[in-house]
Parts: C-alpha cells; structure tokens; sequence
C-alpha cells in the first residue's frame, strides 16, 4: 500500500510539472490544449477505493488551478471524472476479471482502452470548457476548444499508454 501511494504521488507530482511547465504552453490553434493529467484518473485501478479516487482528483485538480489560473475549474472537473471513472471502467471489464485490474490498454485491450479514455477525455473537456466559458455565446469557439483539446489529450494519453510497460 505504500508503494502504491509512493508510485501515484511519484505520478501525480511528474503530471503536474509536465502540464504547468510545458502543455500548458501549447495552444494550437487558439483553442487546443493538451489536458494531459486526466491520465492520472484514467490510470486507477477497478477496486481501488472510491473516495481515494475523489480525493487524487481533487488534490490534482486544486494544483492544476494553482498553477493554471483556472478557478476551481479543474478541481470541480477533475473530481466530477474522479467520480465517474470507476462506474464507466466496470462497463469495459469483463466479469470475470481479477479485482484489482489496471485499468491500462494491455488488460482492457486497444479498442476498449481507446473507447474508455475518449469518453472519459470528452466528458472533462465538456465540463471543463463549460465551466470556463460559462456563457454559450461564442459556442463555435467553445466547441473548437473541447474537439482540439480532447484529440490532444487522447492522442497523448495513447502515446503515453503504449510507452507505459
């Protein structure tokens, strides 16, 4: 137990750094940002507690805020997937699994992870660019946002999942 709370600490202070020295930088576009510590919730494992998830997500999200100047945008978010992830990962889980299944391409398959992390992916980018914008009067922009965003993170997330051992 642990070395589970080192290795997710190790992760979580490696994604933090990474989004707010680097792809916080990176804006193609005007509109596409690579969100690339949502990996951080897609990475929890099937029977892991449920308020553990809530709290990483929060505590991500909060850091993100500090570094990123977005109020309580990425904590409400962050916590909202940290609530939704382990519901949608039961959904792509055989029942036959073990308990304690990563939730990783080499157990769910490509198809299946790909699928997992573009849903969850889209769900943040939505709530996200929602609660950012906050007014619906600039919808193509808004929309612009979410689509360039999540290609980005995805595209990121599957690079990062096929290094991943």
């Amino acid at each position: 137990m642990a070395i589970d709370t080192l290795t997710r600490a190790l992760i979580f202070l490696l994604l933090c750094l990474t989004q707010a020295l680097v792809m916080n930088r990176i804006q193609l576009f005007n509109c596409a940002t690579p969100l690339l510590y949502v990996y951080f919730v897609i990475m929890f494992p099937r029977n892991y507690p449920k308020w553990a998830t809530l709290l990483w997500s929060f505590f991500m999200g909060l850091t993100i805020d500090m570094f990123a100047n977005t109020p309580g945008v990425a904590c409400a978010s962050l916590t909202l997937l940290g609530a939704v992830q382990p519901y949608l990962l039961e959904l792509f889980i055989p029942r036959d699994a073990e308990e304690n299944m990563a939730s990783a391409a080499r157990t769910l398959g490509w198809g299946k992870f790909f699928t997992f992390t573009a849903i969850l992916v889209l769900i943040y980018c939505l709530v996200f660019f929602s609660l950012e914008a906050f007014n619906f009067f600039n919808w193509l922009h808004w929309l612009e946002c979410i689509g360039g965003s999540a290609v980005l993170t995805i595209a990121l997330v599957m690079t990062l999942e096929s290094i991943r051992k």
